[in-house]
Formats: C-alpha cells, sequence, structure tokens
C-alpha cells in the first residue's frame, strides 16, 4: 500500500466527500429510524396508559365482587338462621341470636335456646270477654248486679 500525497485543495475534498459519502451511506436509514422511534415511544406510552387505566377498572371490580360475595354470604347465613329458628319453634325475631356459621352449629344453638323456652299454650279465660250474645229479658238486671259487685 503507498501513500499518495495530497497536492491540491480539490483532491482533498473529493477524498474527505468519498468519506463522508461512506458514512451517510451507512447511516441512510437514520432518520427513518428516528421517525420510527418516536412513534413506537408515543404508542407506548398510550399503551401504558391504559394498562394502568384497565388496571385501575380491575381492582374496582375485584372489591365489588368481593363485597357482593360478603353480601351473598350474609344473605344464605341470614336464611339458614331463619330456617332453624322455624324448624326449632323459636320466634322470627330471635333467628339472629343464633351463634354459629355451619347448620349444625345453628341447630346445636337453637335446642339449646329452645330449651329455655317455655311452650306458648294460652290458658282460656274465665269469663266471656264479650258477654251474652243476643237479647236476654234478665240482662239488665245481670249488668245491674255486676255493677253492685265491682263497686265493694
Amino acid at each position: 500500500m503507498t501513500f499518495k500525497t495530497i497536492e491540491t485543495q480539490e483532491e482533498l475534498d473529493k477524498i474527505i466527500k468519498d468519506r463522508i459519502d461512506r458514512v451517510n451511506e451507512k447511516y441512510a436509514d437514520y432518520d427513518q429510524l428516528k421517525s420510527r422511534n418516536e412513534e413506537l415511544t408515543a404508542e407506548n406510552s398510550a399503551l401504558q396508559t391504559t394498562v394502568s387505566e384497565t388496571s385501575e377498572k380491575v381492582k374496582g371490580f375485584d372489591q365489588e365482587k368481593a363485597d357482593m360475595m360478603a353480601k351473598i354470604s350474609g344473605f344464605e347465613t341470614s336464611k339458614l338462621r331463619t330456617q332453624v329458628a322455624l324448624k326449632h319453634g323459636l320466634p322470627i325475631d330471635l333467628a339472629d341470636r343464633l351463634q354459629g356459621e355451619d347448620e349444625a352449629a345453628l341447630t346445636k344453638d337453637a335446642e339449646r335456646l329452645s330449651g329455655f323456652m317455655k311452650p306458648d299454650n294460652p290458658t282460656p279465660p274465665l269469663a266471656n270477654p264479650e258477654g251474652p250474645q243476643g237479647s236476654d229479658k234478665n240482662e239488665s238486671y245481670r249488668k245491674l248486679i255486676e255493677n253492685m259487685n265491682m263497686e265493694e
């Protein structure tokens, strides 16, 4: 390899121009890549925003689902308590007082509670609270005697 001496400005300009052309040729698609990179960056930020919004919605739905499941569980437990209370002859108002999470525990508590409750057998009244029905000749005398006995 021999080295040729540069003697004129034109020769120097030609050598430099050749070198610049080779570099430009090497990086010819730089502007295209730069614009594509900007497009992808914008698209990526838009997708990140969508992902974060969707993530927030999912969290909200998960919380709502958990709330609904808890509510459903409460209704099922309340229904089971009412059924057990009625089965064991307890008033509906006492159904909420039953303790337990499953039917066996509720049944055991209902049996224990119903043991403290006496059967409600009403005793019949001693006298007719409505009085005699129909017309009776002696009714006015009877009322007079009843009133006399009350004033004592």
